[in-house]
């Protein structure tokens, strides 16, 4: 039997290419605004979304200003509202910004916490989540929003209700989770896009280059001269 891994691949992300055109658009008109007027792109995700937000910052093939916002606990305390906001007074975001704020299921108190707090300072916020499942749960912040109803631009992950996608006999529930995958291709759309628009606009894009190829380290830290101070900070 066929491993179902890559249908189930296949088919998810089919559907984030037909639904998500024009949040992935929006995203990247964002993104391009935010780099032209000197600010940064930042990215948040607790827990396993951390991954997420490892797309957007400091990688290979992506956009010099960007930073990942990594809180000190880890995503240990999610659950507890007050962690996000008191920890987002220490945060440099400024207007010019975009937040990224990766979750799944969008309910916890921690990732709704910094997109509030990252709105509040002025910044773009830019959900990931699975929207159709997440408009089936309560959220567990106080607010009683989830993240998709705080965002100012919502790009659907478009997995199934807890993430998993894959059906095993001898098992009775589903396995392998799918949020990263299409979380990635989201991020890689948006970059790609952005790209675009600032080329359209005459701007060289900042991106970096792999550190392992001969000259790449060399070029990074150029370029990063510009957005050190940004980079540095909290």
């Amino acid at each position: 039997m066929m491993n179902p891994v890559y249908d189930v691949v296949r088919s998810l992300i089919n559907d984030v290419q037909n639904t998500q055109e024009a949040a992935v658009e929006a995203a990247a008109q964002a993104c391009a605004k935010a780099i032209e007027a000197g600010g940064i792109l930042q990215a948040f995700g607790s827990g396993h979304s951390e991954a997420g937000a490892m797309e957007v910052a400091h990688r290979a093939g992506g956009f010099i200003p960007t930073k990942k916002i990594v809180e000190p606990a880890r995503g240990a305390y999610e659950g507890i509202e007050g962690v996000g906001t008191s920890f987002m007074k220490k945060v440099d975001v400024r207007e010019n910004d975009v937040v990224f704020v990766v979750s799944n299921s969008g309910r916890n108190p921690l990732p709704i916490e910094i997109a509030l707090s990252a709105k509040e300072k002025g910044a773009v916020v830019i959900a990931i989540t699975a929207l159709e499942a997440s408009k089936k749960l309560t959220s567990k912040h106080s607010c009683g929003k989830n993240l998709y109803q705080i965002a100012d631009i919502v790009l659907d992950n478009c997995v199934p209700e807890g993430d998993c996608g894959c059906e095993v006999e001898g098992y009775d529930s589903k396995i392998c989770g799918m949020s990263m995958i299409t979380t990635s291709v989201l991020v890689q759309a948006v970059t790609y896009r952005t790209a675009e628009i600032l080329i359209s606009h005459g701007v060289t894009p900042p991106m970096y280059k792999s550190q392992n190829i001969d000259g790449g380290r060399e070029f990074n830290e150029a370029l990063e001269q510009k957005y050190l101070d940004r980079l540095r900070r909290v």
